[in-house]
């Protein structure tokens, strides 16, 4: 048995601004909804997006010759302490390989660090190594390569094994699950890309009502992942939290969305083919061959084949071509089939008269 219940209001579009200035920023714009769930999903979404996101991030680091997280290192200025911070800094975005069966667990990352006496003569005694340096082959893209990490004093060669995992929200040291190695340091991993979210409903008009939902997502990223993707994420995420109680449905709702579509499709085309041809700006020619031939409304000429209207005296392809890229800048066309409204060559202008009656009956 199935419950009939109203259409809800829904935005048919989402809309996109985005920074020039800062590619990991963006503005979300969807209208309208119903009072109240503006803040309804804006608040969900953004929780969601601040905790739930998943992405890369180094979780280990084992130098050559280096045992534990306080040490210094010969010929480099920056103790393991401060190393392991600049590390935590780290943006690593996963790049997905063909046929891999799971992309989750932990990567090892391996590179032999050479720095040779000539690479610290030319950076005057202090050589910067940087997260490109010390990154080897991977899958993964380095968001942030000129990092810094330490700077070398002396010439040096040393393995270095970087291990990364795919995680979400803040994980400490203590908490990573994985086999360790031998001096192997494990560090606290921030996961979460989404840096920040801030959301706004305004009001916005439907018809005459003017306390409709306007919300506006801001979503700003470390560049791991894009702000599409993470606002993408989320509604997925959310989306497969709430079919956990669609298994309590006790009963199935109809919404009458359908039938309210197809009036709104209908008011639309008929707002549109009911204004009069001097209210689309053609040129002062065009006007005069339509003019002459009888045509006053938009509706008269999207029912007029393409054939037929070269017929007319002094309409020439110019005028044709004026007129058909102006129909398409209002998703209209010549010799348009309105017959599934019910509207066709001989009754074109009745429609019009009786739509122009019924909106004049509303407005009062």
């Amino acid at each position: 048995m199935s419950v009939m219940y109203g259409t809800f209001e829904l935005p048919d579009k989402i809309t996109k601004e985005e920074d020039e200035k800062n590619p990991n920023f963006a503005k979300f714009v969807a209208e309208p909804f119903e009072r109240g769930y503006g803040h309804t999903l804006g608040n969900a979404l953004r929780r969601i997006m601040l905790t739930s996101i998943e992405a890369p991030a180094i979780v280990s680091i084992r130098i050559e010759r280096v045992s534990h997280e306080y040490t210094a290192i010969e010929g480099v200025i920056e103790d393991m302490t401060h190393i392991i911070l600049n590390l935590k800094g780290a943006l690593l975005r996963y790049i997905p390989l063909e046929g891999e069966e799971n992309p989750k667990g932990i990567k090892m990352i391996t590179k032999v660090l050479e720095i040779t006496d000539s690479d610290i003569e030319k950076a005057n005694g202090n050589y910067n190594v940087t997260l490109k340096d010390i990154m080897g082959e991977s899958n993964f893209e380095v968001v942030n390569p000129d990092l810094h990490i330490f700077t070398a004093t002396k010439p040096t060669t040393r393995r270095i094994d970087i291990k990364v995992g795919i995680g979400r929200g803040y994980i400490p040291a203590d908490r990573h699950d994985f086999e360790r190695q031998t001096d192997e340091i494990v560090i606290d991993s921030a996961f979460s890309p989404v840096t920040l979210v801030n959301y706004y409903v305004e009001n916005t008009r439907v018809g005459q009502h003017t306390d409709f939902d306007r919300l506006i997502l801001e979503v700003t990223s470390d560049g791991r992942i894009t702000p599409e993707e993470a606002l993408t994420f989320a509604t997925q995420i959310g989306v497969s939290h709430f079919h956990i109680f669609d298994k309590l449905k006790a009963q199935k709702i109809v919404f009458e969305e359908k039938v309210i579509e197809e009036n709104k499709d209908r008011d639309d085309l008929m707002a549109k083919l009911s204004l009069k041809i001097n209210e689309i700006e053609l040129s002062v020619r065009s006007t005069n061959c339509l003019s002459s031939a009888q045509i006053e409304t938009i509706g008269e000429l999207v029912v007029m084949p393409e054939s037929d209207m070269l017929r007319f005296r002094n309409f020439g392809k110019k005028s044709l071509t004026e007129i058909k890229e102006k129909l398409s800048d209002m998703s209209l066309s010549l010799g348009m089939d309105l017959t599934k409204y019910g509207i066709n060559k001989d009754n074109i202008k009745s429609k019009i008269e009786k739509h122009l009656e019924e909106r004049k009956d509303t407005e009062q």
